[in-house]
């Protein structure tokens, strides 16, 4: 009863004290495209993710109902870094849809513009404005609109401290008219935040070093009892703590404590519902990652150590250099990775597997009806056989003393071959050992596709190889030779198709690289770089981020200029946030069933190559 009572009286003093208007409530989600397309259009750099921000400690004044309810410690700012464009989860902050809106339009907007670094907060954001509405004065009506309505909800100036009275009224003036303030006045309790500027202290993200310094896994699969949040969080490396593993009765997050991190085990084994975690996470500001003291005996083990050489592919030579671009200075690392090419060292000829006989042969029907039919080509200067039409015309024309055509008596059968080649690069990364469904992974899904596609460019007679990648680091990029250009489709091209296995990492650039180089060796009209992936670029180290997808970016101009024609196919649902910027608006396609793969690659070949 007494718990009951608690929680009737929790909503009740919470939705007295929000300010907020869930009714009227714009998420990030849905308005993430269209704020992307913006922030880009109007000057923002294409390759920032737009992503939520994580929420930081708000310390401005609170009425005693906020206070008796325990809300409005945080809040949710917009800023930009060099990885993304960080903006709220949602916003409720106004009680129309269409304000709500507007605010995440507005600030896509202002982050695209240019930030002088000189000036503090107050001055930089007036700047910003002046700025954004000058370039684009069709904004005008907008922004006054959001001023109005955020000046509406601001704290009223004569119920406050002359200080803060002071700096309330600047704030509202320098929105009213940005620029006409030049400085901030100070006051010992920190103002309401705006939200209509960017943030004035951005967290300092902790990614790269987690990265850099943790050899874990991204792509591992997800249990049944993870936690999806979509708020982030502030992340913070600690040391694990080195006491006994204690038994406690009660959760420390509901006492009120500081926010100071204590050394207590959390015990990892604990059977803990998936409700219960949520509400853990939801009460904590900066959650602590720390990294376990055992022994790796005894520590749950991915499969990530690279294999012993009796068990391990063969390697072809001693490895080729490639280049790598750093998009932060803006040059090519000459010489940067190390790309090994390999052969599946136990891979045994054989048949089409059973259940793809069926599917195989209907395919290869069909694509043998792409196959070019060879024609008649008459009236040609030479050819094999003579044309007796064009003969008896001339003949006629010079006994009637009209000879208006060239003498070309000769007719040629051509046709029959296309002036094609295409290059399969297929991504065998860890994250494809995730499974789909009950019955498959993902890698049993390429691995299919591999098949199929062999199949149905088999009976067209175009020129194909077929290659796959994994990384780990720089100096580890596996190359798996499936078929070469020179190599037929047979058995033994199948048995090395069927040992492919999920690998490491991802690191796209330098495989995209070598594929390019190799496809530019087949004299052909037509040259189609073909990659087939399941996520973005990815590796321990820097990779991670923005700087794999600039990298990857790069590559794939530098096959462009080669005069190459690159296609992604990606069963990654979350490709349209990066993939429009690798690739390009009409370069890439995603398969919304990874379970239609196998059938519907060779049919997109044909689209590509028709």
């Amino acid at each position: 009863m007494e718990e009951h009572v608690g929680k009737i009286w929790h909503r009740f003093i919470t939705n007295t004290a929000t300010t907020g208007y869930p009714q009227a409530k714009v998420e990030l989600s849905e308005v993430s495209k269209t704020v992307g397309i913006l922030f880009r259009a109007l000057g923002g750099e294409g390759g920032l993710r737009i992503e939520s921000t994580s929420a930081t400690a708000n310390e401005s004044r609170r009425n005693w109902l906020q206070k008796i309810a325990g809300i409005n410690k945080q809040v949710e700012l917009c800023w930009r870094d060099a990885e993304a464009l960080h903006l709220p989860t949602y916003v409720d902050y106004f009680p129309t849809k269409t304000l709500n809106r507007d605010l995440y339009l507005w600030l896509a907007v202002l982050a695209a513009g240019k930030v002088d670094y000189n000036l503090n907060w107050f001055q930089s954001n007036q700047q910003l404005t002046q700025q954004t509405l000058h370039n684009f004065p069709g904004l005008q009506p907008r922004y006054q609109r959001l001023v109005e309505a955020v000046l509406k909800l601001r704290p009223d100036i004569t119920h406050l401290p002359p200080e803060e009275a002071a700096t309330e009224q600047a704030i509202q003036q320098a929105l009213r008219q940005p620029g006409s303030v030049l400085e901030l006045p100070p006051a010992k309790r920190p103002h309401q935040p705006v939200p209509l500027w960017l943030h004035p202290f951005p967290p300092i993200s902790t990614s790269n070093f987690a990265v850099a310094n943790y050899d874990e896994p991204e792509n591992k699969q997800s249990s049944k009892n993870d936690v999806e949040d979509k708020q982030r969080k502030h992340g913070e490396r600690t040391e694990m703590p080195d006491g006994k593993k204690g038994l406690l009765a009660f959760r420390l997050e509901s006492l009120f404590t500081l926010v100071d991190y204590t050394k207590v085990d959390r015990c990892t084994d604990d059977e803990q519902d998936a409700d219960a975690a949520k509400n853990a996470l939801e009460d904590m500001d900066t959650v602590s990652v720390a990294r376990d003291n055992k022994a790796a005996a005894t520590s749950l083990k991915f499969d990530l150590d690279l294999p012993a050489p009796e068990f391990d592919d063969t390697p072809l030579g001693e490895g080729i250099l490639l280049p790598e671009w750093d998009y932060k200075q803006q040059r090519l690392l000459p010489d940067y990775c190390c790309l090994q090419p390999m052969l599946a060292a136990n891979a045994m000829p054989m048949e089409l597997p059973e259940h793809l006989k069926y599917t195989a042969q209907r395919l290869r029907r069909q694509f043998e009806a792409l196959i070019p039919q060879r024609v008649w080509y008459k009236g040609q200067p030479d050819g094999s056989e003579i044309d007796l039409d064009a003969y008896l015309l001339h003949v006629a024309e010079s006994q009637s003393g009209n000879i208006n055509s060239e003498p070309n008596f000769y007719c040629d059968f051509r046709g029959g071959d296309k002036d094609l080649a295409c290059l399969l690069l297929a991504d065998l990364s860890l994250s494809t050992d995730a499974w789909l469904n009950n019955k498959t992974r993902v890698i049993e899904v390429i691995r299919d596709s591999l098949f199929l596609f062999a199949e149905s460019l088999n009976a067209t007679g175009d020129q194909f190889a077929m290659y796959g990648f994994s990384s780990r680091y720089r100096n580890h990029i596996r190359f798996h030779t499936l078929k070469t250009f020179g190599q037929n489709y047979n058995a033994k091209v199948r048995g090395r198709i069927n040992e492919i296995k999920p690998g490491y990492y991802t690191r796209m650039g330098a495989a995209l690289r070598h594929a390019s180089n190799l496809l530019t060796q087949q004299k052909t009209s037509q040259s189609l770089l073909l990659l087939l992936t399941d996520g973005k670029p990815n590796d321990l180290d820097q990779y991670e981020g923005r700087y794999g997808v600039e990298d990857t970016r790069m590559a794939l101009h530098e096959a462009r200029k080669q005069g190459l024609q690159p296609f992604c196919v990606t069963i990654d649902e979350k490709a349209n946030d990066y993939l429009p910027y690798i690739f390009g608006t009409n370069s890439h396609v995603v398969i919304r069933n990874p379970v239609e793969l196998p059938k519907k690659l060779p049919y997109l070949y044909a689209q590509l190559t028709s």
